[in-house]
């Protein structure tokens, strides 16, 4: 069948499924360019309409008015875990359990070191995933030198059969960042708990696209970033969860002075903060931790659950219009078919991906490229619509064609 007659009802259908959609709606929140198909918010979410108002506000008057009283009178003292407590329903954490601040990578190597000083004494391994986003092998090396632990690649769909007696921690992610494959978080906690083993989850490309379940699955550590689903800007602060019944024994390698439990009284020697305040290190960014703060106002009018059901509906769609519009035989999908193995974004696998994408960009489908054959598409409910999936779908065709 030639794409002529195709076109006119995958169109009409995604016409119809936007007019139903509840979520529609939210796309007023964000500021998108007019005329683009944004699905690259896998990487960096679109700009939340309240941010520029908000970060005007701490500029010219919390900061250019009232100084250093902001710390006190616009709470920025309490930022990091009011806001933590904004995120934790998001990836079902009961509140005191999350604190905001530094990078992925700075609150991985904390969660690294701080899972092997919680884990029995005499264990050996660190299970990370073999296919990880490279920065968390980086600092998973790093965290191991430090303890004395030996890293042990894993797929983490044979990860449950790794884990073991000498296991001390396992670093897995919730979803993988090139395949957009959704990893099955209870059963490996659980698998990881019956073993003694710690359990360390990145959950970047899953929070804000799908509920996670922290609490309910009883994981001990977790960690992610605010910039993709989240859409808390570029280089927005990232989080660590730490499960309540952890905190207590919780010892961070980076103890610094706003994770002390009386930061000015300037003593020498280091006490770590009750509760999760211990998860800080540095004075925290106030203009991106605002920023973030704002950004988290949309989920006040929508469920994760919610978003989970629409991000299903959108890539089943957009893989249908691939289907239909792109040449048989020309790409690939790599992300799952089935809804309890995928996470919010489709990946397509083709030759020229780099070239391919940069035409897609061009003609204002954006999305991005991974070395070395994959074109990811990442589906954020909040503000991509069914009609985006099916111009991305078509544009793809156009070029194949």
């Amino acid at each position: 069948m030639s794409e002529p007659m195709r076109t006119p009802d995958l169109q009409a259908r995604a016409t119809a499924l936007d007019t139903a959609d509840e979520l529609a709606k939210l796309r007023d929140r964000f500021t998108l360019p007019e005329g683009v198909v944004y699905l690259d918010g896998n990487s960096l979410g679109a700009l939340p309409a309240a941010v520029a108002q908000t970060t005007a506000d701490v500029v010219q008057r919390q900061w250019g008015e009232l100084l250093i009283r902001s710390w006190d009178e616009s709470n920025w003292w309490t930022a990091p875990e009011r806001i933590g407590d904004k995120l934790a329903p998001l990836i079902g954490a009961a509140p005191g359990q999350v604190v905001v601040g530094d990078s992925t990578s700075v609150n991985l190597f904390k969660a690294l070191v701080g899972a092997a000083r919680l884990a029995e004494p005499g264990r050996t391994r660190m299970l990370v995933d073999a296919a990880t986003f490279p920065t968390d092998g980086y600092i998973a090396a790093s965290a191991a030198r430090m303890t004395g632990l030996e890293v042990v690649p894993v797929d983490p769909s044979a990860a449950a059969q790794a884990i073991g007696e000498d296991t001390a921690v396992v670093l897995l992610n919730h979803v993988d960042y090139r395949s957009g494959r959704l990893h099955d978080l209870p059963a490996l906690t659980a698998a990881a708990r019956a073993a003694g083993a710690v359990t360390v989850w990145d959950l970047c490309h899953s929070a804000g696209a799908l509920p996670v379940g922290l609490d309910a699955h009883a994981v001990d550590l977790a960690v992610g970033c605010t910039y993709k689903y989240l859409n808390g800007g570029p280089g927005a602060p990232a989080y660590l969860y730490i499960a309540d019944r952890h905190q207590a024994a919780f010892d961070s390698p980076l103890p610094g002075w706003n994770g002390h439990a009386d930061p000015f009284a300037m003593t020498p020697d280091f006490t770590p903060a009750d509760g999760v305040r211990r998860g800080r290190v540095g004075t925290p960014d106030i203009l991106s931790m605002l920023a973030l703060e704002a950004a988290l106002d949309v989920w006040d009018v929508v469920s994760v659950e919610a978003v989970r059901a629409k991000s299903l509906a959108l890539t089943d769609f957009f893989l249908e219009c691939v289907a239909a519009y792109v040449p048989q035989g020309r790409v690939e999908s790599v992300t799952p078919a089935e809804h309890a193995h995928r996470g919010s974004q489709v990946s397509l696998r083709t030759e020229n991906a780099r070239e391919v994408m940069g035409e897609l960009i061009a003609r204002g489908v954006i999305g991005d490229f991974r070395a070395p054959d994959v074109l990811r598409f990442g589906f954020t409910p909040l503000y991509v619509g069914f009609a985006d999936a099916e111009r991305a779908a078509r544009t793809l065709g156009h070029i194949f064609g």
